[in-house]
């Protein structure tokens, strides 16, 4: 295993240029608008269309949905319950099943705490957004956080090259697998708040993204920096490296591997650019990275019945 020093000496330019690549980004999505009162015209051409407010918060209610369970399974050993994933409909819908998850195998009581802490923030989160949307809140869907050779995390850790192919990576079986199944979720989130808050013009519900994306930037925060102080820089890269290989184009995800700058190597748990500034995904990059495909579909990975609302299509890229 290499040492803090080797790894440092040998950081590798190509975070510099990611940075620079989302420079680019960042012009093109600062052509995204909002227009009338609460709607804006979806940012994926391939699949242009025009949207509500409501509808692009329901999409973090899927996300939330995915990130509230996966907490609460890893610190509990039990999902939501049943008032949580209906819909907010007068007749509501029934939430979707979860192929479950079980209690983590935590060692090491900084991280049980830190689990704890997140499915306690995450599901008032799931609560913030359902009473926000009220009547327009979708169901949970079917969400998959099991530990079987097939289930998404391990779908997702053999194609990263965390394990070979066909194996298991059961992310409650130890504190590592954990943070690393932790780490996949929590800067999508990041991302796909930013993405949302750009293109939301009415005044309450940009307050309401932009406070739940500063609780999830936090989380992604804890979560950088946990592991890199454990040592999974190259585990956290090979995730980040997967991230970026399906949802577009452009190079804008990041581990955690140490950059170089005019004052030497430096950590890299901020994954921003040049000015300092995180960067946002559109909604179709988030369910390639959370369908675990690069290409248009609607359906797979943590969703294997796709998501609810009326944005449910991945981006071709």
């Amino acid at each position: 295993m290499m040492t803090q020093d080797e790894r440092l000496a040998g950081a590798p330019e190509a975070p510099e240029k990611r940075r620079d690549d989302r420079r680019a980004f960042f012009a093109a999505a600062a052509g995204a608008v909002a227009i009338g009162a609460g709607a804006f015209v979806f940012s994926d051409p391939v699949a242009a269309q025009t949207i509500t407010e409501a509808d692009v918060l329901n999409l973090a209610l899927n996300l939330e949905y995915l990130q509230a369970n996966y907490y609460a399974y890893a610190s509990a050993g039990a999902g939501l319950g049943t008032a949580d994933t209906q819909s907010g409909a007068a007749t509501p819908t029934p939430g979707g099943a979860i192929i479950a998850g079980h209690q983590a195998t935590f060692t090491d009581p900084l991280v049980a705490a830190y689990a704890k802490e997140m499915a306690a923030d995450q599901l008032a989160q799931v609560r913030f957004l359902r009473t926000q949307l009220g009547v327009a809140a979708v169901a949970q869907p079917v969400i998959d956080l099991g530990f079987a050779a097939t289930s998404a995390f391990s779908v997702m850790a053999q194609n990263a090259g965390l394990v070979g192919a066909g194996a298991v990576f059961d992310p409650y079986a130890s504190d590592a697998n954990f943070l690393l199944g932790a780490f996949f979720l929590q800067d999508v989130a990041v991302s796909a708040y930013q993405g949302v808050i750009q293109l939301i013009s009415s005044k309450n519900y940009q307050e309401a993204a932009g406070g739940l994306m500063a609780t999830e930037a936090y989380h992604a925060a804890l979560v950088r920096t946990t592991l890199y102080q454990k040592n999974l820089i190259t585990q956290a890269q090979a995730i980040s490296d997967y991230r970026d290989s399906i949802d577009g184009g452009s190079d804008d995800d990041q581990g955690i591997t140490p950059v170089a700058s005019g004052a030497g190597p430096v950590a890299n748990i901020a994954p921003v650019d040049g000015n300092a500034n995180t960067f946002p995904r559109a909604s179709g990059p988030v369910l390639n990275i959370l369908f675990l495909n690069r290409a248009s579909v609607k359906t797979g990975g943590f969703f294997p019945g796709g998501v609810n609302g009326n944005i449910t299509t991945s981006a071709a890229s």
